[in-house]
């Protein structure tokens, strides 16, 4: 990653729609406060499932679009426009319309499954002999659609690209995002992605016996599965030179991302952790700082038997003797796994506790994992001091990847 001021990266701008709070503010105050959203998922019929509850969103409202413009968006993209809009408005660069001012701006997108709900739509009409609207449910229901959606709302024609490799999409967003920087291909990319609860990804989820009937309880002994979620979340990344030119407050500054993929098996993580490891070194190289520099971790943290345990072990490799005053805590207990979205959602998350000192707190602990149990933040933890952090992410396929933000 080059070092010279003119490509450093940095955040200008964030905005973000989640289970708890249709901003990001109202969001990280739920958090904080140790909320969760987890309640009966009503978005559709659950009666055939293990699993009857999820962290479901409240759409915000979108005023100055028609009815029949809203008809036309997916929920993915209804969560995602008013959290891009909040991330440009709180950059500086959205206009009185409602445009932004940047119109060359880039996008470094995630999602996994996309606007799949209409699809969905499409193959019970099919079954039930519908006829009406057929064509307009597949034209929408794939993912570069919501990446339309979006240029559209904002007016923007920079490049785009949609990431969609698992869990660990929204971290590689970012990632990239700050790659397109760093090698001059631009100046500013709105980074971050989105991901609505769709009937096919729960039940797989469900069939996989991978989500809890219980408490999502991340890096727990007693943990039985996870929670799904959905969100949208947003960050304006810039190159310093361009923020500072047109005088924007910087946030923080991206200094580290690793990435790797494993192929250790399809749906579970490479046992030992080695991988991780070796995808937080690559970060932390990046980033000119030791493990025992990073203040706060946001993990991956499923609460899924086969995932926490190795994670906790990378975490003990990596930070050896640092163990416990870095800080650990994974934030899908509250919100739920945001899939697609998570990698975007929880650099969200570290960031903020990166300019708060404000800790989110690991919920539902009953027996912590030992390896990791000193580190695991409480409620109303603070960190007077906090100069780095670093968000996780794990995704099917082993898909790896860290990301580090700094002062």
């Amino acid at each position: 990653m080059a070092t010279d001021s003119d490509r450093r990266v940095v955040v200008t701008g964030v905005g973000a729609v989640t289970p708890l709070g249709e901003t990001f503010p109202a969001s990280w105050e739920a958090l904080i406060a140790g909320r969760s959203a987890d309640a009966p998922l009503e978005l559709f019929d659950t009666s055939g499932c293990r699993c009857h509850r999820a962290c479901s969103a409240s759409l915000p409202e979108l005023p100055d679009l028609s009815r029949k413009a809203l008809s036309r968006l997916s929920r993915a993209s209804r969560l995602a426009l008013p959290a891009a809009r909040e991330a440009l408005a709180h950059a500086g660069l959205l206009d009185g319309d409602r445009r932004c001012a940047q119109r060359d701006l880039a996008l470094s997108i995630s999602t996994t499954a996309g606007g799949m709900a209409f699809g969905e739509n499409f193959c019970r009409d099919v079954f039930a002999g519908k006829r009406a609207h057929l064509f307009s449910q597949v034209e929408r229901y794939l993912p570069q659609q919501q990446v339309l959606d979006l240029q559209q709302d904002l007016a923007v024609n920079g490049p785009s690209v949609v990431m969609a490799n698992a869990c660990a999409s929204g971290a590689n967003a970012i990632g990239h995002a700050t790659d397109m920087i760093l090698a001059g291909e631009s100046d500013c990319v709105l980074a971050g992605g989105f991901e609505a609860i769709c009937e096919l990804v729960f039940i797989g989820f469900d069939c996989l016996q991978a989500t809890t009937i219980e408490k999502c309880r991340p890096f727990d002994l007693k943990r039985s599965g996870l929670m799904i979620g959905e969100a949208a979340a947003f960050l304006v990344l810039e190159s310093r030179a361009q923020a500072e030119a047109r005088g924007a407050k910087i946030l923080g500054e991206l200094t580290g991302y690793g990435h790797s993929t494993d192929f250790f098996h399809l749906t579970q993580p490479q046992p030992a952790g080695d991988v991780l490891v070796e995808v937080m070194r690559a970060a932390l190289r990046e980033a000119k700082l030791d493990p025992a520099q990073i203040g706060y971790i946001n993990a991956h943290g499923t609460a899924t038997p086969v995932n926490d345990g190795p994670e906790a072990a990378a975490y003990r490799t990596l930070l050896g003797d640092a163990l416990g005053a870095t800080r650990i805590s994974s934030t899908k207990a509250a919100i739920g796994h945001t899939l697609g979205a998570a990698g975007a959602v929880e650099a969200l998350f570290a960031l903020a506790a990166l300019r708060s000192g404000d800790l989110p707190p690991q919920l539902n602990l009953q027996e912590p994992i030992p390896d990791i149990a000193p580190a695991l933040v409480g409620l109303n933890e603070k960190h007077s001091d906090l100069r780095h952090v670093m968000s996780v992410n794990l995704g099917f396929g082993g898909s790896n990847a860290a990301l580090i933000f700094s002062r």
